[in-house]
């Protein structure tokens, strides 16, 4: 029971809504800009559809706001207009691409292609259908570390779906996705969410034994032995969806947010170097016995050679940032159509074409406010369980943007995952909404004020010294 001087400072602890509500009509004005020009750049004026997009994407927006204000009112008021503000920008520059195919085809007699930005919109509206069940249903994060082994075992289901008979389906070499229909899907992004929820609840049990250190090496504390299965099980895990589903990127941010939640849990460094000399063990192995990561680590090396087969598409990328230049050729004045997969693999690529190495700065720093405002959260949330599934959310962010960015750019090898928020498809959009859900429901635990400490004139009952 609390007093009304106890409701009266909790009722002050301001929650930050409105600040949310005005960040989110400046991404929405963003998006409008952004799309008027490409309308400005092609001569095209705004036509009854346009609006109708825009008024769409400005009542999801809305409506992720009100959810958020009613059912998690003390949350993090930047990750939305972020995640918001991304997600638009991929709206925009699909519509970009979608522009430009329809010009080429009509330029070569064709038939005008389906425009993708419908297509994504729809899936947009899903993941804020979706968004919103996660806060409404999910009233306290720590109810999912009842169903640890549970999500886990269901998360390795997703993992290995593609390979199952009749529904898996390979696409560009890699078996990534599922068929039911005329609907696919890749399971493997619903699956980095369970298998963090699985993460997560595991090392919370046996983080005591994980950081157990029996012997030493060169001042490295060594686990013990029998501690190190699930390291080799999470290692050889990543290795089998590289085998099978030749999957190089949903292996490496399996593999990684593995290592990368166990040093958070125990605090060993051992465990980070144990990890790193898994994986350069498991990259050489994999380069020696596969010919497709073999190929992949040549054009990464050498793309100019292979720039009419299978360097084409990188040398396309790096050809069209270089045209970007450090302002860019300004939006709706690129080629991102001459790049393959444009709205998928290479958005960023098509991006920095049309806004330069200023705009793609500017692109990474909304990934880093959002990333950062996750381990904030991680941060702050006062149990374990918590702890390690924010930061276990917001390393797969960041790993996915690192893997993305740095493939595009010829960092790293290409391994084919999506860049969040922005590329186009709905598996990918809609795990990264849910991923924002998570992390609110948990943001919103973590900054919520404590009860005050009632003084001793306020209590209710007075001790009564015996005379």
């Amino acid at each position: 029971m609390t007093t009304p001087a106890l409701d009266s400072t909790i009722r002050r602890q301001p929650t930050r809504r409105n600040v949310e509500l005005l960040l989110l009509v400046f991404a929405w004005g963003i998006g409008l800009l952004g799309t008027l020009q490409v309308g400005w750049a092609i001569g095209r004026e705004p036509d009854t559809g346009l609006w109708v997009t825009s008024g769409v994407v400005g009542l999801l927006a809305l409506v992720t706001h009100l959810i958020v204000r009613f059912r998690a009112p003390y949350a993090d008021p930047i990750m939305l207009p972020v995640a918001t503000l991304l997600t638009i920008l991929g709206l925009v520059m699909i519509y970009r691409i979608d522009v430009a195919a329809a010009r080429r085809a009509e330029l070569n007699g064709n038939p005008l292609p389906t425009p993708d930005v419908y297509s994504q919109l729809t899936w947009f509206t899903v993941a804020v259908i979706l968004f919103c069940a996660v806060l409404i249903l999910l009233r306290d994060h720590r109810v999912l570390q009842r169903y640890t082994y549970t999500l886990g075992l269901l998360g390795l289901v997703l993992l290995v779906l593609p390979l199952a008979p009749v529904i898996g389906t390979t696409v560009n070499g890699a078996t990534l996705w599922i068929r039911i229909g005329g609907l696919s899907f890749q399971p493997a992004e619903m699956a980095k969410i369970l298998l963090t929820i699985f993460f997560a609840g595991y090392l919370v049990e046996k983080r005591d034994s994980l950081a157990l250190v029996r012997t030493k090496v060169l001042g490295l504390g060594l686990p013990r032995l029998k501690d190190l299965g699930p390291l080799v099980v999470a290692w050889l895990v990543s290795l089998g969806v590289l085998i099978f589903e030749r999957d190089l990127g949903t292996s490496l941010l399996f593999f990684g947010l593995f290592v990368a939640m166990l040093y958070i849990a125990t605090q060993r460094r051992s465990w980070l170097v144990i990890g790193g000399v898994l994986f350069l063990g498991g990259a050489v192995l994999a380069y020696y016995l596969f010919g497709h990561v073999r190929l992949r680590v040549m054009v990464w090396l050498d793309p100019w050679t292979y720039a009419t087969d299978e360097g084409y598409q990188i040398v396309q990328s790096l050809f069209g940032l270089a045209n970007g230049g450090i302002l860019g050729a300004g939006i709706g004045q690129g080629f991102p159509n001459l790049v393959p997969f444009a709205n998928t693999d290479f958005i960023v690529a098509a991006l920095g074409e049309e806004l330069g190495v200023t705009g793609l700065i500017a692109l990474l720093l909304l990934y880093a406010i959002l990333i950062e405002r996750g381990l904030r959260t991680a941060i702050s949330v006062r149990d374990p369980f918590g702890q390690l599934i924010a930061a276990g959310l917001s390393i797969t962010l960041a790993l996915q943007v690192f893997v993305i960015v740095g493939g595009v750019t010829r960092l790293i090898p290409l391994t084919g995952l999506t860049t969040p928020f922005l590329s186009y498809g709905g598996s990918s959009l809609i795990a990264n909404w849910i991923i924002v859900a998570l992390l609110l429901r948990i943001s919103d635990r973590a900054r919520r004020p404590a009860a005050t400490t009632i003084a001793p004139d306020e209590a209710l009952t007075q001790v009564v010294r015996r005379v």
